[in-house]
């Protein structure tokens, strides 16, 4: 599938649940028509990932995710080697169970080889979309590897030569700010911050993923967490926050997000200890 304009791109995100405001719709329409990967930050909770995720089902695309932590090398992120399986082939091969005139694979051939994600993405080219997430978790080194890759979208394996794709993969980027991406990674992206919504768009978004939620309840729980996020909180409540947070007082049968049920459901806005006990005494004045 190709979108043939922005309009397309808007609309068949609202179609799959997703509404996305003007600006995002056009990076991505851009990013998909220019061949460039999608670099999207923005605060934890805000729909980074679900872009990615959407965005693959409506291209029809294999959905390859790479995530990101602290530590991940190069080797974890585009291939190793099956040694376990190796050694039994070999230990095969010398004990005469497999005839060496006959044998198809090489020690170092395809057949022992496991894939990850980065060399998938690059073998499967243009049928995947490769969701890159939480660049910021990992360390310089890696994200300057990482960007070699995404230069030329080919890897050169020692065992098996170079691996390139035919056509590239659609690639987004995902990046919560933690520590700042190098300008030379932003240069080779298109890039676009994704905010919380305003009130009204929450609001619009709460009704659209649940389903029967009144617009009085969607309202309340907007209100309430745009006030939640005022405060000086450990991590701030989502957009995935609010719309589980609307999700449980609809099955309790609560019409505001304020009350017991909301005291009782608090839980699923705020998921720290210390702003829990922020949240309630804000909440109870």
């Amino acid at each position: 599938m190709r979108f043939g304009s922005v309009d397309d791109v808007e609309r068949a995100l609202e179609e799959s649940s997703y509404l996305p405001d003007r600006g995002l719709a056009t990076s991505i329409f851009l990013s998909l028509e220019m061949r460039r990967p999608l670099l999207l930050e923005g605060e934890a909770g805000v729909g980074k990932t679900e872009v990615g995720k959407t965005l693959a089902s409506l291209l029809g695309a294999e959905l390859i995710r790479l995530q990101c932590y602290e530590g991940i090398d190069a080797g974890q992120a585009l291939y190793e080697w099956d040694y376990a399986r190796q050694l039994l082939y070999a230990r095969a091969l010398q004990a005469g169970e497999i005839d060496p005139s006959s044998r198809v694979e090489e020690l170092y051939g395809p057949e022992f080889l496991l894939e990850r994600p980065l060399l998938r993405a690059i073998r499967t080219g243009s049928g995947a979309l490769l969701l890159i997430d939480e660049l910021d978790r990992a360390d310089d080194e890696f994200e300057a590897f990482l960007l070699e890759v995404l230069s030329d979208y080919a890897v050169t394996l020692p065992e098996l030569g170079t691996i390139a794709a035919d056509e590239p993969p659609a690639v987004v980027i995902t990046s919560n700010r933690t520590r700042e991406l190098h300008d030379a990674l932003k240069r080779r992206c298109l890039y676009h911050w994704i905010d919380f919504p305003d009130l009204e768009r929450e609001v619009e978004i709460i009704r659209l993923r649940v389903p029967g939620v009144s617009e009085q309840l969607a309202r309340s729980v907007a209100v309430t967490v745009a006030r939640l996020r005022g405060l000086e909180l450990v991590k701030r409540p989502g957009v995935a926050e609010a719309i589980d947070w609307a999700q449980a007082l609809d099955v309790l049968g609560a019409s505001s997000a304020d009350g017991d049920e909301a005291r009782q459901t608090l839980g699923w806005a705020v998921k720290n200890h210390e702003d829990l006990a922020r949240a309630e005494a804000a909440l109870g004045d």
